[in-house]
């Protein structure tokens, strides 16, 4: 696509020229055409016609499909800005969601109206193997496209974005997962039941550090010290496109260190002489592993808990949740919020307070009674 820009008393065509493979960066050519703008017109005018006689195939905006678009320049340039995961997730989308449907729309002729009815598809049958999407993942389809369009926008392939004003599911209306927690005494029998599994070790740092899984799975020997009983958290080890993607944790306050009581370090020790006697390193590779000694796929960790949950008379929770029973013993056997925060790589101690006001109510109440004593006395 040619456009005309001014500069300086002079006008100019000007030609987008796709994305730099290197860069990830706009490729544009000027073309100087002097002092009309008639001119400069007909010149990229002219260069559209070259340029279509060139390549054989039409390369205006109002010929750029969609899916075109989105494979071609979109998804290459933000492989240098997404986290892996989110990339990952982004070209799933598109080869699987996208495309299919609206793959073959023009750029110039797609419609709030064709979203909308995308969206309603996907809530109905989106699954490959039969029924509807969840309303999140239609949430992060459309948060997608509109940040692509918005992108096609800014390059003048649109003239206005149409995902703005396209009617989706709001993340407001969609329930979010219910966060249970297990009692000390539930947590105690399912610890007990996991110390005879292989992988056992892992899910009880889980439950006594809070971590999160990917953090747990990219959790490595030199981030650990077993004389100071520290771990640190930097990484985190995640699925994208059916690969193993190590990666950052995500925010300053996710970088952290935690402290670890003496059964924990206990448990590791003993882990670490058992994977040196199968010849893994415990210096610089990874804590945990795989039947094979690689990476520990965060999926078997999911899958390893769910067994073993299977095995013990407590209530059924996601992994995840060992991390929410963490928090909610420690908040009501008194421990500062703040600390609570801080273990568990929250960006405050207020957003801990929201997240376990259940917890709170009940801490209240003896507040209330300390208070009353205290004037009794």
């Amino acid at each position: 696509m040619a456009y005309v820009v001014q500069r300086d008393g002079r006008f100019y065509a000007v030609v987008y020229d796709g994305l730099d493979p290197l860069t990830g960066g706009e490729r544009r050519r000027w073309h100087p055409a002097g002092r009309s703008r008639i001119d400069a017109e007909a010149l990229a005018s002219n260069l559209d016609r070259a340029l279509t006689t060139q390549h054989g195939e039409a390369r205006s905006a109002g010929q750029v499909s969609l899916g075109r678009f989105l494979t071609e320049d979109w998804l290459p340039a933000k492989r240098l800005a997404l986290r892996p995961t989110t990339w990952g997730r982004y070209s799933w989308m598109v080869a699987h969601y996208v495309v299919p449907e609206l793959g073959e729309v023009p750029l110039r002729r797609l419609r709030g109206e064709h979203l909308e009815d995308f969206y309603r598809r996907l809530l109905e049958s989106g699954r490959a193997q039969g029924g509807g999407l969840s309303p999140k993942t239609v949430v992060e389809v459309h948060a997608m496209l509109r940040s692509a369009l918005r992108t096609a926008l800014r390059k003048r392939l649109v003239r206005v974005n149409v995902a703005d004003d396209a009617v989706a599911p709001r993340l407001a209306s969609i329930a979010r997962p219910v966060m249970r927690s297990w009692t000390a005494e539930q947590l105690r029998a399912f610890l007990h039941a996991a110390r005879a599994h292989r992988l056992g070790p892992a899910p009880h740092l889980a439950a006594a550090t809070g971590m999160r899984r990917g953090e747990i799975c990219g959790l490595g020997w030199s981030d650990v010290d077993l004389r100071a009983a520290r771990v640190s958290v930097n990484r985190a080890l995640h699925l994208a496109q059916g690969c193993l993607v190590e990666v950052p944790v995500k925010t300053r306050t996710s970088r952290r260190s935690i402290d670890l009581d003496a059964t924990t370090v206990e448990i590791l020790t003993t882990w670490a002489l058992g994977q040196q006697r199968l010849g893994r390193s415990v210096h610089d590779g990874p804590v945990f592993t795989g039947a094979r000694g690689g990476r520990l796929n965060p999926d078997t960790l999911t899958q390893t808990f769910d067994r073993l949950t299977a095995t013990v008379p407590v209530p059924r929770i996601r992994l995840h949740d060992l991390r929410h029973t963490h928090a909610t013993l420690l908040i009501a056997a008194g421990v500062p919020v703040k600390v609570v925060s801080e273990r568990l790589g929250h960006a405050s101690p207020a957003f801990t307070m929201v997240t376990y006001q259940h917890v709170l109510p009940g801490m209240q109440a003896d507040a209330a009674a300390r208070f009353a004593a205290l004037l009794e006395a």
